[in-house]
C-alpha cells in the first residue's frame, strides 16, 4: 500500500484479514474509462471486465433490464478517504468494516469489480435483490464471467451486497 498510511493509523485492527481470511488486491494500473455513473462521474474498469460488461449490460437490455453501474475501480488512496470520511462523519471502525473492506482489501481495486444498480430500486442497498436486474444477473452474470462474492452468510463476512459483482 505505498503512499497510503497503515491501516492503524485509520483505527484498522493488526489482524485485520486474518479471521475471517480476506485477500489482499493490488490497484489496477491498465483500465479504461466505460460510462459515467449514475452521478455523473466516469468508473473505470480493466479491458477485459469494461468488455465483458458492456457486452452482459447490452444482453440485459435486450431482455428488458437496465442495469446501471455505480461504482467500479477504486484506488487505494480514495479507499483510505472512504474510511476517513465515515470516520469523521461519526462513524465506528467497527461499523464501517462491515460494509467496506480496508484498504488494500477491496475488490475494486482490481478494476474487476462492479456495484450496480437499475432503476426504480435504491443503490447500493439490500432492495436490490428484488429488483428484476438482480433475478436476471443470477439467472445470466456467470455467463459473461461475474459473480457475487458477497452472498449472506459469506466466507469474508462481508454484509450481504446484492449490488457487487466481480470477475475475480
Amino acid at each position: 500500500m505505498t503512499g497510503s498510511p497503515p491501516l492503524s493509523k485509520l483505527g484498522i485492527p493488526a489482524d485485520y484479514g486474518k479471521d475471517p481470511r480476506l485477500p489482499r488486491y493490488d490497484e489496477a494500473v491498465d483500465l479504461v474509462p466505460v460510462e459515467s455513473d449514475m452521478f455523473g462521474r466516469v468508473q473505470r474498469l480493466a479491458p477485459d471486465t469494461a468488455r465483458d460488461w458492456q457486452t452482459m449490460k447490452q444482453a440485459a437490455l435486450e431482455d428488458g433490464t437496465e442495469l446501471l453501474i455505480v461504482s467500479g475501480f477504486r484506488s487505494i488512496a480514495y479507499q483510505v478517504e472512504l474510511f476517513r470520511n465515515k470516520l469523521a462523519a461519526g462513524q465506528t471502525i467497527d461499523t464501517i468494516l462491515r460494509v467496506n473492506a480496508a484498504p488494500g482489501f477491496s475488490q475494486h481495486h482490481t478494476g474487476k469489480a462492479i456495484d450496480m444498480a437499475t432503476p426504480g430500486y435504491r443503490p447500493l442497498t439490500e432492495e436490490f435483490e428484488d429488483s428484476p436486474a438482480f433475478v436476471w444477473l443470477e439467472a445470466n452474470a456467470r455467463r459473461f464471467g461475474f459473480a457475487m462474492p458477497y452472498g449472506r452468510d459469506n466466507m469474508y463476512g462481508i454484509s450481504y451486497e446484492p449490488w457487487h459483482w466481480s470477475q475475480l
